[in-house]
């Protein structure tokens, strides 16, 4: 089978790789292409990749690209590569040699890359990391918070990746219409959503929150999380675990109950003991944003960069480093990653006291655990439950069916069919309604070209507390952003 990564010179594309790597199940993914308009950037992820897959113990021997040897594992953009092997009559698979490791190629052409593609894994940033930091400055000048996802920051980026991810949409359904599409770009729900009209159910978002919450909660519990089922619903970054189901039992309310096991994990520390109780659930991470909004706004002005600067100086030093020593991008990779994650969400762990990450926190099994356990469940009919971004068809009552909601689902052959969970409280579905209505104006902004929708988006959202300030804000996105010209007076 064949992948192709939209986004491909990605920062976290080779944790999707190392994912595939340790698949070794029938059917898994041969061949991965690498799609992204920054050729530099692709060259850099090639060499991590094929270094990656020279790493995997008594795997085929990979190089990176530039170098002199035939490789398996990945090439240069514009190059391609076989992967030969067979198995011969009556030879058992435990004598068989270990998989290859799925072929990669790059390239910068979007038909050649989504063209024949079985799965398509959307990651794309539109406007890069230098975007990013002006969605977080332009808010904070004026007072509003300006995290990448929520708030004024995740509306103006929703406004510049919108028409791109729909005119990507267009043309899956046009050369690659038998494709299943994995969007996995923020904002993940809203993205989604705008893309469903081109693709129809054949697009799935996915993001790796829910299921680390739901895991840390249950391994808090002692239990194991493969056997669990969490009764999770809202939003992509605006949900809440409700129940978690292990043997029959609820077992959330022992959870809330004791203090220990409470604050074992991040969420826990996140949010309070106290808080928490007085939820009678567990909010997925981004709801410290709208929890606690003053002191994580006050805690992220007061800091020398954003997150976004911190990202782009970061991950600029590493494409510039490997581009230098090609023969040391996994090792450069690895070092760029570590620090990362530790600091990943730092300002709101820094408000609630919560200490540093630590490794059962970080375990969560990530993004790219998701996408596989979902390329796995349609491509060989493994019936799978796993929370995604998917239309409501009915299940959350205060939202109509089209919504886009992030809840548990069954996948199978045929896509992902959303799960009965129970129904939102009133605090919840207010939240989740006022937020839809901005996701939907946003799109609404972005597919028809109208500044009144855009300012109706800022105006509604709930971090955002004034007209003016709206106006204000999208005035200075228009200005800054070259991507939302379209939205100038």
């Amino acid at each position: 089978m064949r992948l192709t990564i939209l986004g491909g010179g990605g920062f976290r594309v080779p944790l999707v790789y190392h994912a595939l790597l340790g698949d070794h199940g029938p059917g898994r993914i041969t061949e991965v292409t690498l799609y992204d308009t920054d050729s530099t950037r692709l060259s850099s992820i090639a060499a991590v990749l094929g270094q990656q897959a020279a790493a995997v113990e008594g795997g085929w021997a990979t190089t990176a690209p530039g170098s002199s040897a035939t490789t398996s594992g990945s090439t240069a953009p514009g190059s391609s590569a076989s992967t030969p092997g067979f198995i011969a009559p009556g030879v058992s698979a435990s004598e068989l040699p270990p998989l290859p490791p799925p072929v990669v190629t790059a390239t910068t052409d979007l038909d050649e890359a989504i063209r024949g593609a079985d799965f398509i894994f959307s990651a794309i940033r539109v406007g890069g990391l230098e975007g990013r930091t002006v969605d977080e400055r332009v808010a904070l000048d004026l007072g509003v918070l300006g995290q990448e996802t929520v708030g004024a920051g995740g509306i103006a980026y929703g406004l510049r990746t919108i028409p791109v991810a729909t005119a990507i949409a267009q043309r899956i359904a046009a050369i690659a219409p038998e494709a299943w599409v994995i969007n996995f770009t923020n904002p993940a729900g809203m993205v989604t959503e705008a893309m469903i009209p081109y693709l129809g159910d054949r697009v799935i978002g996915i993001c790796d929150s829910p299921s680390g919450l739901g895991r840390r909660a249950a391994l808090a519990l002692g239990v194991d999380p493969a056997t669990a089922f969490y009764d999770y619903a809202g939003l992509n970054h605006l949900g809440w675990l409700r129940g978690l189901r292990s043997g029959g039992v609820d077992r959330l309310p022992e959870l809330l109950t004791s203090t220990e096991e409470l604050t074992s994990f991040e969420e826990g520390r996140l949010f309070g003991v106290d808080w928490l109780r007085s939820l009678g659930s567990i909010p997925n991470e981004y709801l410290h944003y709208y929890y606690f909004a003053r002191e994580t706004l006050a805690a992220v002005q007061a800091v020398r960069q954003t997150r976004g600067t911190f990202l782009l100086e970061q991950q600029s030093a590493f494409y510039a480093e490997t581009a230098q020593h090609p023969d040391q991008a996994l090792e450069l990779w690895q070092k760029t990653r570590a620090e990362r994650e530790s600091t990943y969400m730092v300002e709101s762990r820094e408000v609630a006291d919560a200490g540093e990450r630590d490794e059962r926190d970080m375990a969560a099994g990530g993004y790219e655990q998701v996408a596989l356990s979902l390329m796995r469940a349609i491509a060989h009919n493994e019936r799978a439950s796993l929370i995604l971004n998917v239309r409501n068809r009915g299940i959350l009552h205060h939202l109509d069916d089209d919504a886009v909601v992030e809840i548990p689902c069954t996948v199978d052959a045929n896509g992902a069919l959303p799960i009965a969970v129970s129904q939102l409280t009133d605090h919840q579905a207010g939240l989740v309604t006022a937020v839809k209505a901005v996701e939907r104006s946003t799109i609404e902004a972005a597919t028809t070209a109208s500044r009144s929708a855009a300012l109706r988006a800022f105006a509604w959202h709930p971090l955002i507390d004034s007209v003016t300030a709206a106006g204000q804000l999208l005035d200075a996105y228009t200005t800054h952003l070259p991507d939302l010209t379209y939205l100038r007076p």
